[in-house]
């Protein structure tokens, strides 16, 4: 019994203690770890181009590296541009919300209508308008910005990257290597229709920003569950103040999204991955939880693969492997505390 309550002292005490250290390390752990997982998916590609195109092994790490330079590259230009042209439009913004607020006033009493709380309403200023949205795009901007330290850490990562021979399928980092590797060629083929599909319906019913939208629909639905609501909540306010959009255009900019978002999310999402993971979804929704309040939507985006793989080694150990049935929701019954007599 002694044994029991002191190693679950010193577990308690070491999650703690490296939730503290990983807190406080952030500014190099998050590019780090953003890199590693970076560059599994990027060795998937380079896998492709020397299985599928014959490409020479020389050559598949510079243009692998060329491309996510070019990507990286534009999504930053992407952002900074539609926010750019979101403060450019706050004018006819402001104009149309002031007209939202009239409609809404009228149907108050005349007593609600002179109070100076609803002034102040109709004095909003045009920055304030869409404030999930800009706090989006500054975060993935963040993200964006330490693009340079990343891309160092995947070159060097990439460059180290030494094909193991003999490994065995006991292997359990050749397990998480490939688990891994499948959920993010999945996430990213699934989040890329699903941004173009996004992109080209805003488009087509003619909401600004439409392709930032696109590129956010991309990026969050890495996020799991969550993330779809965000990404397809987010045009929300810009749907609401533009000048141009009808009631009707209104509603089919949320719900033909929140649609697709749905249908590749909850319908074929589940059946191209399967349970290559092997997560509860409530343990995800807590890693989740988790790793947001350490590293913020950086932590959202990788909580998935760091869980996963967590759970990888916890069930490599005869000790741990409970606690990674836990993490897959097999409830393994507790052994009886034997009799010290």
């Amino acid at each position: 019994m002694d044994n029991r309550v002191h190693t679950a002292c010193l577990l308690l005490l070491t999650t703690v203690a490296v939730g503290a250290a990983l807190y406080w390390l952030r500014p190099i752990m998050i590019p780090f770890v953003l890199a590693l997982v970076i560059s599994l998916g990027l060795s998937a590609m380079i896998d492709w181009q020397r299985e599928v195109l014959r490409i020479p092994a020389a050559l598949t790490t510079m243009t692998t590296l060329v491309f996510a330079v070019v990507v990286s590259l534009g999504m930053g230009v992407l952002v900074s541009t539609s926010v750019g042209q979101l403060a450019e439009s706050a004018p006819a913004y402001n104009a149309k919300l002031i007209s939202v607020v009239e409609r809404v006033t009228v149907f108050l009493p005349e007593s609600v209508r002179a109070t100076a709380q609803l002034d102040a309403l109709r004095e909003i200023p045009a920055s304030t308008l869409g404030t999930m949205l800009l706090r989006t795009g500054n975060a993935i901007s963040g993200v964006l910005s330490q693009s340079t330290l990343v891309l160092i850490f995947v070159l060097f990562l990439m460059m180290g990257d030494r094909r193991r021979t003999g490994a065995t399928t006991d292997d359990w980092l050749t397990e998480v290597e490939q688990r891994i590797k499948r959920y993010l060629v999945t996430k990213f083929v699934l989040s890329s229709v699903t941004g173009l599909l996004v992109t080209g319906v805003l488009a087509v019913l003619g909401v600004d920003l439409a392709v930032v939208f696109g590129l956010f629909a991309f990026l969050l639905n890495f996020i799991p569950s969550i993330g779809s609501i965000i990404a397809t909540l987010l045009p929300l306010p810009v749907v609401i103040v533009s000048p141009t959009i009808s009631p009707t255009v209104a509603v089919l900019a949320i719900a033909v999204p929140g649609a697709i978002q749905f249908t590749i999310g909850s319908i074929l999402e589940p059946k191209l991955m399967g349970e290559s993971l092997d997560l509860h979804p409530v343990t995800i929704l807590l890693a989740l939880m988790l790793w947001g309040a350490l590293w913020g939507i950086v932590g959202m985006l990788l909580a998935t693969p760091i869980t996963a793989s967590l759970k990888i080694m916890l069930e490599r150990m005869e000790a741990t492997r409970p606690v990674a049935d836990l993490l897959a929701g097999r409830l393994t019954p507790i052994a009886p505390l034997e009799d010290p007599a």
